[in-house]
């Protein structure tokens, strides 16, 4: 498992048609998924040979006439997790902790882990998500906030953290978000600075990603969604301890320059893919 969470906003695969590009293939088969569902908007942006190219099909809202470009902002979700795996190996870069330290030791004093599982988890086991912790009950948060379920507490994360005795399926993956929140906290303790701080300081403004928001998203270029009984949903408010886990807003714009930028494997940031790209399964699951 790589170290950090790979998120693939579309995969398309198949061979290509003799004579056609790849990036009109592209905008054939996004434009007749756009046909079969005109009420959404679709933002991509593509690299080909250090070419960006950019595709955008809709508009930010069932009410509004403007059309989504590559300025639009979209919630990115748990693609924040990329971010967070690439703060941890720069701070071991930095010689701040190293991947396979235990995390008794980066956690504030608040955070007792118990002696079950003491000694027992590395940094690099959450960034795989194999850490065998168990999960926020986001079901329970939905009942509690329908709004705003990721804008959790400190008492959310201490029942995982200091009631857990065990460790279910260590070494096997299983996608986790408390990992990545645990990640944040550690990265907040280790430099004394926020997650938020940190995330600009670090990867946006050195990538010059200006569009890449944290807590201030109101903007007017942005797509408004609707939850399943088509209700419009707000955006998720910056949260501290869930942000590492995934709050950031940001455009395919603003995704294209952190793409090339890990591509190049040069500087702080894209020396990084030398470690995040690294297998790290303790159990594979062909055996």
């Amino acid at each position: 498992m790589k170290i950090f969470f790979s998120v693939v906003i579309l995969l398309i695969s198949g061979q290509l048609s003799f004579g056609q590009s790849r990036e009109k293939k592209i905008d054939s088969i996004c434009l007749a998924i756009y046909n079969k569902n005109p009420e959404v908007g679709i933002s991509i942006g593509f690299i080909d040979n250090e070419k960006e190219y950019f595709f955008n099909y809709g508009k930010i809202s069932r009410k509004s006439d403007l059309k989504v470009n590559e300025n639009t902002i979209y919630e990115i979700g748990s693609i924040t997790k990329l971010f967070t795996a690439n703060l941890i190996v720069q701070a071991q870069d930095e010689g701040k902790l190293k991947i396979d330290d235990f995390i008794d030791n980066y956690l504030p004093n608040e955070y007792v882990l118990s002696e079950k599982i003491k000694g027992k988890l590395k940094i690099s086991d959450l960034a795989s998500h194999q850490s065998g912790l168990p999960d926020f009950d986001f079901g329970k948060f939905i009942e509690l906030n329908p709004k705003q379920p990721l804008y959790i507490n400190k008492d959310a994360i201490h029942f995982i953290i200091n009631d857990s005795t065990e460790l279910s399926n260590y070494g096997d993956y299983r996608y986790s978000n408390i990992n990545y929140v645990l990640m944040g906290i550690m990265l907040e303790n280790t430099y004394s600075k926020s997650f938020e701080k940190l995330v600009k300081e670090k990867i946006l403004i050195p990538s010059k990603m200006n569009n890449t928001l944290t807590t201030d998203f109101n903007v007017k270029n942005k797509v408004i969604g609707h939850d399943i009984n088509g209700v419009q949903q707000d955006y998720f408010v910056w949260n501290s301890l869930f942000a590492p886990a995934g709050l950031l807003k940001s455009n395919t714009s603003d995704m294209s320059k952190l793409l090339k930028t890990l591509l190049t494997n040069k500087g702080k940031i894209g020396k990084t893919t030398s470690i995040t790209e690294q297998t790290f399964y303790k159990i594979p699951k062909w055996k």
